[in-house]
């Protein structure tokens, strides 16, 4: 039976890194110090999942994309940014996959699916996001997302997490429990194109004026699900949905600005946003392609959440400069897997 809590979806490699490989190598030397806490976390998404060397060290089963996005011009009241201004067309590469280590994963073994895109500004800034379609994250703090993640390391003698060890754990932490029970209950979707994906941190966008306003985005589906199961003995059913409709034609998705208001917390990925907040459609983002991950376009992209231009800036959020550090992490490794062995990567 498959284990269910792949919960570290969005702290440890849902997309990897910023390729500052000098940086990322010098960050890495060996030496007598601690792990840090970025090492410690990828090290647990090892030790529960497994090591697949050239793999990113999350969401390792995925595949890459390619398109563009039409603005709307309706943000460009609230962000400078290149990307919202109206007519805007901007190059878009990315990455569909599912969490865990595992390349050759099921795609059932999990109900989360991400999306990560890197928007190609002309003036050559880049937005770099990674969304997960949940609803919220487990847990606020990268220290609770650690012990989230030792808490559910498999037992060699039976393969599945002890559970007073995650009784313990949810007991202590009530908003996780409502993730695992989230997680038990949804369907796992058939195909990447019937899903919408949030980004569950905060970021502020800025105004001509210096204006900050809080917000969350949500990419929304054009393509309706259509309620289908999950074909029985075919593993990586997700990538051969989305060859297929491709085959057919352009995919789409709404990119919906979600604003704060008073009191929502902005600091707290937890914690989601009443349906009620003012949305705006800031345009359109068009997917025309599929690609292999191990050639394809994204395959040495590092989606890192920090990756902003001039007009998003990120929140206080905790998670967000976490998720910068393991993914410089997992980079680190990819880059020894690469000088080691004949890894594909992906």
């Amino acid at each position: 039976m498959r284990a269910r809590l792949h919960v570290g979806c969005r702290v440890a490699g849902a997309v990897l890194v910023p390729l500052a490989a000098a940086v990322v190598l010098a960050s890495g030397v060996a030496g007598a110090a601690a792990p840090t806490l970025a090492a410690q976390t990828v090290n647990q998404f090892q030790k529960n999942g497994g090591v697949f060397p050239g793999y990113r060290r999350n969401h390792a089963q995925g595949v890459c994309i390619s398109g563009y996005f039409q603005s709307s011009g309706a943000a460009a009241r609230y962000s400078v940014a290149e990307v919202f201004q109206p007519g805007e067309r901007t190059p878009v590469v990315g990455r569909f996959s599912i969490p865990g280590t595992n390349p050759y994963a099921w795609d059932d073994v999990t109900p989360i699916r991400g999306m990560a895109l890197d928007f190609l500004q002309a003036d050559g800034r880049e937005w770099r996001t990674a969304m997960n379609a949940v609803p919220a994250f487990p847990v606020a703090t990268p220290a609770a997302n650690l012990t989230f993640l030792e808490a559910q390391q498999p037992d060699p003698a039976t393969g599945n997490p002890d559970p007073a060890k995650l009784a313990a754990f949810f007991k202590t932490h009530p908003r996780a429990d409502a993730f695992r029970r989230w997680d038990r209950s949804a369907r796992p979707s058939t195909s990447y194109a019937t899903v919408g994906y949030n980004s569950l941190d905060a970021f502020y966008f800025i105004d001509a004026r210096g204006g900050r306003h809080a917000v969350r985005w949500s990419m929304m589906p054009t393509v309706a699900a259509d309620g289908s199961k999950v074909p029985p003995g075919t593993p990586d059913f997700l990538a051969a949905d989305l060859h297929h409709r491709l085959a057919q034609g352009p995919l789409r998705w709404h990119l919906v600005v979600t604003l704060a208001a008073p009191g929502d917390a902005i600091d707290d990925a937890t914690v989601a946003w009443p349906a009620n907040r003012q949305h705006v459609d800031a345009g359109t983002l068009v997917i025309e392609a599929a690609h292999a991950q191990a050639t394809g376009v994204c395959r040495d992209i590092g989606f890192d959440p920090l990756i902003l231009p001039a007009g998003i800036q990120p929140s206080a959020d905790p998670l967000l400069k976490a998720r910068a550090d393991a993914y410089a992490e997992s980079l680190r490794r990819r880059l020894r897997d690469e000088t080691t062995a004949d890894a594909p990567g992906g």
